[in-house]
């Protein structure tokens, strides 16, 4: 819970992080720094529209009580004063690093990006040290969203930036570091054959012996039933030899088959876990003004924390172990019949166990529905969409048969993992009321309805 109290609305979330006021956006600077984890995130306090960015901060022991701190990183010196953008956050000896892009707009219109840096000592107060080296060459301004770590067998830190080339192609370059403060350029971290014009918010680690890029590309056209947003987040394994990249495949495979799910970042825990946030609000700009927590002052949140597993050659989300803190009462159903669930509150997480595969329909008060097509091993999720009024549907396939499904409810958002987080949907939903979660199908197996706090 945010602060131990929940935001007054009438499309409330209760368990993630979201602005008080204004707008929320990227993920930022996830860290784990004596002890607490720091989550920063993309905010304009001012208002409810993409301008004045600035780094929200919010600090927690356990990934479920937050307490909010004050901004961390503001607009201020000529290298950030139009917005402090995507960054991440490492620890060295010690001391808490910051790394952002810092937007410039000059007075005659040009618009310029500068790689930038802060430290602090104590995780409460920044101290901004300025840009990290020069803009490199064959590249327009579109060069931001710093991600770095360190390798141990190099014993050097790397950094890595989503970029656009002169010829406008969507790419990532880094580079390397010995100290985090003298930087040289290495070109572009891979070769990539990407019908995209941009990449946001690379990311780079080894997960269980396997080497993944996280992307967010712009640009992508949709491709059967993948790729129907506006813009994607999507994985593909490489390999690291000899001090380069190579992706063993050019088919990038989304992170989520939702509605909204964007710009996501991962650290690794101090317990060795690797841990994903991400934005949940990318959408077009005259749907996104038309959601109706504008009208309270607010809007957007991050996803749950979720721990990534690479098993069986596939990408796994799995809401964190913490997140089980947030279980109070519960209540059991038998799948083989129809039941409802009706409530006044509106945070819950609904555990289906199934013994054999047959189609079934959850829907959630009156427009929001999951349902599931055994024929074709075909998940669907449907909702009201709020500026058109009009039924919209995201849908993915499944490569085993279903077995397991976790819900998180959370007023006005739903999180859906499937097979053990091998296919994961998140979408936004806007319907005022009660909540009413009614099923119907054939399946055999349980559920279990968890209020959470």
């Amino acid at each position: 819970m945010l602060d131990g109290v929940v935001k007054q609305s009438k499309y409330p979330l209760r368990y993630h992080i979201t602005p008080l006021k204004g707008l929320l956006n990227d993920p930022n600077g996830l860290v784990q720094f004596k002890g607490a984890y720091h989550v920063f995130y993309q905010l304009n306090p001012y208002g409810t529209s993409h301008e004045n960015k600035a780094w929200g901060h919010m600090v927690s022991k356990n990934m479920v009580d937050w307490e909010r701190k004050a901004i961390a990183l503001a607009p201020s010196e000529y290298y950030d004063k139009d917005g402090i953008y995507s960054g991440s956050a490492v620890v060295k000896e010690g001391v808490l690093y910051l790394f952002y892009t810092g937007n410039v707009i000059e007075a005659d219109g040009t618009k310029r990006s500068y790689q930038c840096y802060a430290i602090s000592e104590d995780g409460e107060s920044f101290e901004k040290k300025g840009p990290l080296f020069p803009h490199p060459e064959g590249y327009t301004r579109h060069v931001r969203d710093p991600k770095v770590w360190y390798s141990e067998p190099e014993k050097k830190w790397f950094l890595v930036l989503g970029a656009q080339t002169d010829d406008l192609r969507g790419t990532a370059i880094w580079y390397a570091s010995g100290d985090l403060l003298e930087w040289e350029f290495l070109g572009e971290i891979v070769d990539a054959k990407s019908a995209a014009y941009m990449w946001e918010c690379p990311d780079v680690f080894e997960l269980d012996d396997q080497w993944l890029f996280l992307i967010s590309p712009q640009g992508f056209k949709p491709r059967g039933h993948q790729f129907q947003n506006i813009y994607h987040s999507v994985y593909v394994p490489a390999t690291f030899k000899e001090g380069r990249f190579a992706l063993t495949t050019d088919d990038m495979k989304e992170l989520d088959w939702g509605f909204e799910f964007y710009a996501p970042q991962t650290f690794q825990a101090d317990d060795g876990r690797r841990i994903l946030y991400a934005w949940m609000g990318v959408m077009e700009s005259d749907k996104e003004q038309a959601i109706p927590t504008i009208a309270e002052g607010w809007v957007h949140g991050l996803t749950i924390p979720r721990e990534l597993r690479f098993e069986d050659n596939k990408l796994k989300q799995i809401p964190v172990e913490e997140l089980k803190m947030l279980r109070q009462d519960s209540h059991s159903f038998t799948l083989s019949e129809s039941w409802e669930f009706k409530s006044e509150k509106y945070a819950y997480e609904i555990e289906m166990r199934f013994e054999e595969e047959a189609a079934f329909e959850v829907s959630l008060k009156d427009s929001t529905k999951l349902s599931y097509q055994a024929s074709e091993r075909k998940l669907i999720l449907e909702r009201m969409n709020w500026l058109t009024n009009e039924r919209e549907t995201r849908m993915t396939y499944l490569e085993e048969p279903l077995t397991d499904l976790q819900i998180f409810l959370d007023g006005s958002s739903i999180e859906v993992f499937a097979n053990e987080g091998s296919a994961v949907a998140t979408a936004r939903f806007f319907e005022e009321g009660p909540l009413v979660i009614h099923y119907q199908g054939e399946l055999k197996g349980s559920a279990k309805v968890y209020e959470l706090n």
